[in-house]
């Protein structure tokens, strides 16, 4: 919630842009596909509103204690709440595709394999609003925003998917891989991981301690005893804890790398052009006939013109990047009591998101639009 919020500050900045009306993709997992339908349908305003009066129960719905072993921490109730406040979510993936903005979301294959050597797979699936079918698209976006260390993972098509963050949680590589794209603009959240705690395992052990000379009730007072324990030394309190810390590993583990082969990528295109202008120079210096360096300079063209990274990497993409991590306000997770979450916060981070990209679209001297765009921008590229 932290980071939609900051996301839709974000969306906003850049629509006071004088870049909104070039924007022709929009690549979002989680909540980004969520925040994404929406921005590309030019919907910001019916975003807020949905937002501001969103409360936890609405997103990931606690589950009655007995069921946990069967479906998980949570129920998600996103989809209905979606259907609800805002409409079916079919309808609107209709619109998308019509729509001059693409849509790209990212999800994470959860389908059982089989045991034939030749089904290996990347766990990744990327559906656009282009390309996918309006009931299937609509489940994508649920499905990458189905947090799966909490609920239970959505079938698209013929796949079960759920939580793109496994996979992608900041998908840099398939803006870099599309042929038309000339400036990325990002938004990354970078979350501070709430622990699951042992305030509920406390609560339970001093329920049950009035039944203590029950002998199966003894023995499991002794196994929340050792959860405490377990808390106090650092370790995970349970299982599901431990689910949830291993989620954040490979989560921040796939957007740190993501990164890092952006950044990579930019390096190498500048060593290439570096290499290349060095070459060039040689033969300058070192052939004293004209038609000779003519010769050798026009081989040295065609050569790296047909290279395989000339193909893949052949351009230089400049990359805006806004950082948002919570400040002063911050919309704490609740796994079983939930805070509520009040209006005023909520504008806090909305308004954090908005000032954070600000900043970071002045300083590669991108201004606001001297007037507002009307309610739905025109020609994108």
């Amino acid at each position: 919630m932290n980071g939609v919020l900051m996301e839709l500050g974000f969306l906003r900045r850049l629509r006071e842009s004088d870049l909104w009306h070039r924007v022709g993709w929009i690549f979002g997992t989680s909540a980004g596909a969520l925040a994404g339908t929406m921005a590309a349908l030019d919907r910001l305003d019916e975003l807020e509103d949905f937002l501001l009066s969103l409360r936890p129960e609405e997103t990931f719905r606690p589950n009655r204690l007995w069921r946990l072993p069967l479906l998980g921490l949570h129920e998600y109730a996103l989809p209905e709440t979606i259907a609800r406040r805002v409409g079916d979510l079919a309808e609107l993936a209709g619109e998308l595709r019509e729509a001059e903005i693409e849509l790209v979301v990212i999800a994470t294959d959860a389908t059982p394999g089989s045991r034939d050597a030749e089904d290996v797979r990347d766990y990744e699936l990327v559906y656009s609003s282009r390309e996918t079918e309006p009931k299937e698209m609509a489940q994508a976006i649920l499905a990458s925003a189905a947090i799966s260390a909490l609920v239970m993972p959505v079938r698209v098509g013929d796949r079960l998917a759920t939580d793109g963050g496994w996979v992608r949680n900041f998908p840099l590589g398939h803006a870099y891989e599309r042929s038309g794209v000339e400036m990325i603009v990002a938004f990354r959240y970078l979350p501070k991981f709430a622990e699951l705690g042992a305030e509920g395992v406390v609560r339970l052990r001093s329920r049950l301690e009035r039944f203590r000379r029950v002998p199966p009730i003894r023995a499991f007072i002794a196994e929340l005893r050792e959860a405490e324990a377990r808390h106090e030394r650092g370790e995970p309190v349970h299982l599901p804890e431990m689910i949830l810390r291993l989620t954040r590993a490979a989560i921040v583990r796939n957007t740190v790398l993501e990164e890092q082969v952006a950044d990579d990528r930019e390096r190498f295109i500048g060593e290439v052009k570096s290499l290349r202008h060095d070459f060039a120079g040689l033969i300058d210096r070192h052939v004293s006939r004209r038609d000779e360096r003519e010769q050798l300079a026009e081989a040295l063209e065609d050569r790296f013109s047909a290279s395989r990274f000339a193909h893949h990497y052949g351009r230089a993409i400049p990359r805006v990047t806004v950082r948002a991590s919570v400040s002063e306000v911050s919309l704490e997770p609740g796994y079983r009591d939930q805070k509520p979450w009040t209006e005023e916060s909520k504008r806090v981070l909305i308004d954090r998101g908005y000032d954070l990209t600000d900043r970071e679209l002045r300083a590669a001297g991108v201004g606001i639009l001297s007037e507002p765009l009307p309610p739905k921008a025109t020609s994108r590229r």
